[in-house]
């Protein structure tokens, strides 16, 4: 089986990598085995299936981003410094693909999540979850920035989605252009659409 240790890991990374480049329908378990050093025999011990693959591959890279956001989202900073620094962060990791690569690849849950909605309800499901998730980390900050008199009025839950909306818009967006400009206003023009206004600005 090769490095038994860590060729589960290996083949999830491999995954996730691979539909994050492509596509899910696009990549074989024969790509991911042969980019992961897996052989095919060896896939099969740990998952059943592609899709099998796919959904643990997601869990496992949102397990390592939620702890991200869970440092970022932390109550005693500023709400809405907590979604700048997200969103920068996201955008660093975009702009740092593409100069290694020459390719904005956009939100990899997004992606997969709009094209195998209809296809596989375990991976659907899964990214539906997650991303559920992470519109509730800027909904919490929203509510403590309008708490605080940083934002105007109206309700979070509404304002967190149309962020969410606008950020994930943003990121597929580039990834079709393959154009980096969009990215490094990102943080800006997220921030913009929430209407932000400092607390001690005076109308």
């Amino acid at each position: 089986m090769g490095r038994t240790s860590d060729a589960r890991q290996r083949l999830m990374d491999a995954a996730y990598k691979l539909i994050w480049e492509y596509s899910y329908g696009a990549v074989t378990i024969d790509a991911i085995c042969e980019r992961a050093e897996v052989k095919k025999g060896s896939f099969y011990y740990f998952f059943d299936s592609k899709s099998d693959l796919a959904a643990a591959a997601v869990d496992a890279a949102w397990g390592q981003r939620k702890k991200i956001l869970e440092e970022m989202f932390q109550p005693e900073f500023a709400p809405l410094d907590r979604i700048r620094k997200y969103i920068d962060f996201v955008a660093q990791k975009q702009l740092e693909e593409y100069e290694a690569s020459g390719q904005i690849w956009g939100c990899p849950i997004f992606t997969l999540g709009s094209e195998i909605y209809r296809q596989d309800e375990k991976i659907r499901a899964k990214v539906y979850e997650i991303l559920t998730c992470l519109t509730g980390y800027f909904e919490s900050a929203i509510r403590d920035a309008m708490a605080e008199g940083e934002m105007k009025g109206g309700d979070p839950a509404v304002k967190a989605r149309a962020l969410f909306n606008y950020f994930e818009g943003v990121l597929t967006h580039a990834r079709i252009e393959n154009n980096p400009e969009p990215i490094r206003t990102l943080t800006a023009d997220a921030m913009a659409q929430l209407e932000a206004r400092m607390a001690a600005t005076t109308a």
